[in-house]
């Protein structure tokens, strides 16, 4: 249904007149020559999707689109084309001369079509100066500009309508922080009149474009700017790029001015029951020393409370701040994200016993899945000789990150 919508707003005003009664765009997107906004869906009027477009003197439309559960799309629309509604067929598409990529398109009206876009295609899309496009033989050469901040673009209409609703929208490739509040002014009053709470845990860098991940319970709640903190430096503001409350993470992106060196690697190797495992993370934020800490400890579990498969079990001692923290393998390499420890007083209520060191991370399955999504270029690494815990710390100074706010009342205190 978006998609449709999007052609009547976009490329062509002789689509089918039961098209008309799409809405959109709301707020608008203007990277280059790409235009676009928030759209809904023509039947539900609920918000759908993103989407921007640009048109080709070939007389070609290229597309551009990311719905509200976050999956990618291209399409491709020409008053030539003469294509049967509903029907199937792909579409072989090749980036600045590299191995082709085959997509599988549907017709959504004569003269438009689309496909999903596979996370590894939409970063290939995102990095290219080049797309060509084979469809039943004919070849179709468009020249890409301005992509990568476009689907960021596309990406921060989709994270906030998400959080804002549609009457708030703006101009979505405005992504700068506000300002920081000076550091002597109180906190202002949250919703209700209740003074803000400062709230805090950690992140970690996992690309050079300054993408910080940490958990979504970390960020739920905040009432203002976020800040980010490596340790010994000035504070610097960061914004929410996307957020998985289901699967407690969250994605922050840096300001464009902020280069990074130095990220983390996520295994791309299976960790098993038994391997030791680093946590590094700020528990007690200005209770306990301003720099990070580093605890150790074992793999106690593959899964997570009431086998959750998404979560490992960790020995490892994490206290609240350690929440959204990387948790390393022996060689340094990212095996989790530290999210929660083991409610003990409840457990010692039901139980009559106190718990010790039963913490959880969440895997990098889960992870990279939600990265995918995000469309973030990360790396993965193989594991290497062992490290001794001293040298993963100071590998990991870097990267890893005091993450702060100011918080409503409401916000959840799980960090």
């Amino acid at each position: 249904m978006w998609l449709r919508s999007f052609v009547v707003a976009f490329v062509l005003q002789m689509m089918l007149a039961g098209l008309v009664h799409a809405a959109g765009p709301f707020g608008t997107i203007h990277v280059g020559n790409w235009n676009g906004g928030a759209f809904t869906n023509d039947s539900t009027g609920a918000f759908s999707h993103c989407a921007a477009s640009t048109p080709y003197a070939n007389g070609m439309t290229l597309l551009v689109g990311q719905d509200s559960n976050n999956a990618w799309l291209l399409g491709f629309a020409n008053p030539a084309f003469r294509f049967k509604k509903g029907e199937n067929l792909t579409i072989d598409v090749t980036f600045d001369g590299q191995a082709e990529v085959r997509l599988f398109a549907t017709a959504f009206s004569e003269v438009m079509v689309s496909a999903v876009l596979p996370t590894n295609v939409a970063r290939a899309f995102q990095k290219a100066s080049l797309m060509v496009a084979v469809a039943r033989g004919t070849p179709f050469q468009f020249s890409l500009t301005s992509t990568a901040p476009l689907l960021a673009a596309v990406s921060n209409c989709v994270t906030r309508v998400k959080a804002d609703g549609l009457d708030k929208v703006g101009d979505f490739t405005k992504m700068t922080a506000k300002p920081q509040a000076t550091p002597d002014k109180q906190a202002a009053p949250a919703a209700g009149g209740k003074p803000a709470r400062a709230k805090s845990g950690t992140g970690f860098v996992v690309s050079t474009s300054g993408h910080i991940v940490t958990n979504h319970h970390v960020i739920d709640g905040c009432a203002g700017d976020i800040k980010g903190n490596l340790t010994g430096e000035a504070a610097m503001a960061l914004r929410v790029v996307s957020s998985d409350a289901n699967n407690d993470l969250a994605l922050l992106q840096a300001p464009s001015t902020t280069t990074f060196k130095d990220f983390a690697r996520i295994r791309d190797r299976s960790i098993r029951s038994g391997d030791s495992v680093v946590a590094i993370g700020f528990p007690y934020h200005g209770i306990l020393t301003s720099d990070f800490t580093v605890t150790t400890g074992i793999v106690s579990s593959l899964s997570g409370m009431r086998n959750d498969s998404r979560f490992l079990q960790i020995s490892a001692p994490v206290q609240p701040g350690n929440s959204g923290g990387p948790l390393f393998d022996s060689t340094g390499q990212v095996v989790g994200v530290v999210t929660s420890k083991i409610p003990a007083l409840r457990i010692a209520v039901a139980t009559g016993n106190i718990p010790e060191n039963i913490n959880f991370a969440i895997k990098t399955g889960v992870l990279r899945d939600f990265l995918d999504n995000s469309v973030v270029s990360y790396q993965t690494a193989e594991p290497k000789s062992e490290l001794k815990t001293t040298d993963i710390a100071a590998n990991a100074r870097p990267y890893t990150m005091l993450i702060s706010c100011n918080a409503t009342e409401q916000a959840d205190t799980k960090r």
